[in-house]
């Protein structure tokens, strides 16, 4: 099964004259029927403009692009709806929104879940705004993604097949000699589970008694990896350097990969862009959202097969396995790319800069079914607002996992810094609210350096991230990318404020956090 190449379709474009100079893009949700593997009969799925993945749109930085996302999909969903949780209680049961994942964008271009809309706009969520998005695409160049973002549906609505890549190129990639054209591929990483007549697999109850009919559940592992909409694929390629922006687009897989031949690969970039300098593993792992530019060197590995592999959470023999490269076709011309040894001069965003300092807390609960049901700050997803930063202000957040596992934390708008992790105290937080540590500082992941907009915050730990909230104001959201906790009330609001008052240096009066 050869893997399908994404990166130079275009959507439709249309003209405007209105606003000649921007790209004006038309791209439909539907139900389509897509082929998963040669062996597998048509499955049907919601894809845009029909397509698992949707289209990839490649964008230039500063050069905005307008995008219209049209509902088309039918009123029945996929699959089993649970109406009693948070924004699917009293709304249609079939509603989308689209988020541009990790983009510097208004608030509403943002894909707020609240912003959801029906087919032909008949019925519209509360923070509904515009029919067509603007993206100013006013930060470095990187790999997006747009993905669906309805309230009470995106665990769903993702799955079903609604996501698809966005390029965002600049000067400084046109400036350095990185393999490209035929030999830049994205790959979008994501599992799927199959009924025997080839319909997706979606559970309608969790694993344990609950009386809710039909109910979310706590996680989705699916038992088969799909790569660009296929299952297990296989990537023909030339013994040269190839480049690839791998993006998790699981519900809840993470993903630790790593090639089978050990071979060492060099990461280039984060979620935000290029890093500094280039780095070179063995394996990086990535949560749902994150995304990893890599290149790997095929040059000595001619009439080789190799295998990019999996060992992240629940994997077994089938989700081990992602992706085979056989290095079977001739090289076409000398390789003539390289991989700078500076690739972004460092950026600094010093923890001392911050103007504000929040603790905030990931936490298990359980709803009024006795469900497990995690938070954020101990609250859920209706209380009012606590998050309110200050625009053109620096925050450091100090996210406090007092769950039992690990959860990927995206805030929207912002790229921040993982300044670093702690262990401490779980039991004596729960008890007196007294942070204990309980171990030393510990640097970021030497992949996870550069820009992020989603981290790992990992259980029994303080993770610390700082951002900048600059160029907009605004309702935004911060949540876990766990699809099915993001669904369940672990997302909150933002509202980035006009300060009525100058933002003052802590440290300027000698005080300090």
């Amino acid at each position: 099964m050869h893997l399908r190449q994404f990166i130079n379709e275009t959507p439709r474009l249309d003209d405007d004259e209105s606003q000649a100079q921007s790209p004006y893009y038309e791209i439909y949700m539907k139900e389509a029927k897509h082929r998963f593997h040669k062996q597998f009969p048509l499955t049907p799925v919601w894809g845009y403009n029909g397509r698992v993945p949707g289209p990839t749109i490649e964008a230039t930085k500063d050069e905005t692009t307008r995008v219209k996302w049209i509902n088309n999909l039918p009123s029945k969903h996929l699959f089993p709806i649970d109406h009693t949780i948070h924004g699917s209680i009293d709304t249609p049961d079939v509603r989308s929104v689209v988020h541009l994942h990790g983009a510097n964008v208004d608030w509403r271009s943002d894909g707020h879940p609240e912003a959801w809309y029906t087919r032909d706009y008949k019925m519209t969520g509360p923070k509904f705004k515009r029919k067509i998005y603007e993206y100013t695409n006013h930060q470095p160049g990187t790999t997006l993604w747009y993905h669906d973002h309805a309230m009470g549906v995106t665990r769903l609505n993702v799955y079903a097949g609604l996501a698809g890549f966005y390029l965002l190129r600049d000067a400084l990639e046109e400036r350095l000699n990185l393999p490209s054209g035929k030999y830049e591929i994205p790959l979008m990483l994501q599992d799927k589970s199959f009924n025997e007549d080839g319909s997706l697999f979606y559970p309608d109850k969790p694993p344990f008694p609950v009386p809710v009919s039909p109910s979310i559940v706590p996680a989705f592992f699916g038992n088969s990896i799909v790569v660009n909409g296929k299952v297990w694929p296989k990537l023909r390629v030339e013994p040269r350097k190839y480049r690839f922006r791998v993006l998790n687009a699981s519900n809840r897989r993470d993903y630790v990969l790593g090639l089978s031949n050990d071979q060492v690969f060099t990461q280039i970039g984060t979620d935000g862009g290029f890093v500094t300098t280039p780095t070179r593993l063995t394996s990086i792992e990535i949560q749902p959202a994150e995304r990893a530019d890599i290149i790997i060197d095929f040059s000595a590995l001619k009439d080789e097969t190799i295998t990019l592999t999996n060992s992240g959470t629940n994997t077994d023999e089938h989700t081990s396995v992602v992706l085979q490269f056989s290095v079977d076709l001739p090289l076409h011309g000398e390789d003539t790319s390289e991989i700078p040894q500076e690739l972004y001069p460092p950026e600094m965003l010093d923890e001392h800069m911050a103007h504000t300092v929040r603790d905030l807390t990931l936490s298990a609960s359980t709803d009024s079914y006795g469900r497990p049901m995690l938070m954020l700050n101990n609250h859920m997803w209706g209380d009012p607002t606590t998050e309110k930063p200050a625009f053109d202000s620096i925050e450091v957040w100090n996210l406090i996992n007092l769950t039992g596992g690990p959860h990927p934390i995206h805030v929207h708008l912002v790229q921040f810094k993982v300044l670093y992790r702690r262990p401490f105290n779980v039991e004596l937080y729960e008890t007196e609210g007294t942070i204990e540590f309980t171990g030393p500082l510990e640097e970021p992941y030497d992949y996870e350096k550069g820009w992020k907009d989603t981290v790992k915050v990992e259980n029994g730990k303080i993770t610390k991230i700082i951002m900048h909230f600059k160029d907009h104001v605004g309702n935004y959201v911060w949540h876990c990318h766990f699809l099915e906790h993001e669904d369940h009330d672990m997302m909150r609001p933002i509202r980035i404020i006009n300060d009525s008052h100058p933002v003052q240096d802590p440290h300027a009066d000698g005080g300090s956090h």
